[in-house]
């Protein structure tokens, strides 16, 4: 069913949360896994430098997560875009868009919803502006590989 898979991160552990979901939805063998970050950039007169100060060290997290995806076999690309704080959802919908997506694979901080408004969530934007459709992990969900941990530990008892 999905072929073109984005999986959206910021290299927080929400973000990372999200990666066993991506996994599972590319391992179709003609499915290409494209890894997408927003390096977002203050705009104004600090404009060009990085909002995390620690930009450099997610995008090296983030280059070695593609690299442990390679070496499973997955079919996979990364691409850092560099874009104003308040466009990064508009510039992951344009990538979604030129690549043809099938679906978008992002994670949620858990924020309330009115939480989540004032404090401008990407994952919120993309819901209403992406090219299809996304799958969105909340933070209080069980990651994957852990559920299927329990779930055999519940069988064996």
């Amino acid at each position: 069913m999905f072929r073109t898979i984005v999986w959206a991160t910021d290299g927080s552990e929400h973000a990372d949360r999200a990666l066993p979901y991506a996994k599972r939805l590319a391992s179709a063998p003609d499915a290409a896994l494209f890894v997408v970050h927003g390096n977002e950039l203050l705009t104004g007169r600090a404009a060009g430098y990085p909002v995390l100060a620690d930009e450099d060290e997610l995008e090296a997290k983030i280059r070695g997560q593609v690299a442990e995806l390679r070496a499973e076999g997955f079919n996979t690309s990364v691409r850092v875009i560099r874009s104003a704080a308040a466009a990064t959802a508009h510039m992951i919908a344009d990538f979604a868009r030129d690549v043809g997506a099938d679906v978008i694979v992002v994670g949620t901080r858990g924020h309330a919803p009115v939480t989540g408004l004032l404090l401008g969530s990407v994952t919120q934007r993309l819901l209403h502006i992406a090219p299809c459709p996304v799958f969105a992990i909340p933070a209080s969900s069980l990651d994957v590989e852990h559920k299927s941990e329990r779930e055999t530990a519940a069988v064996a008892h």
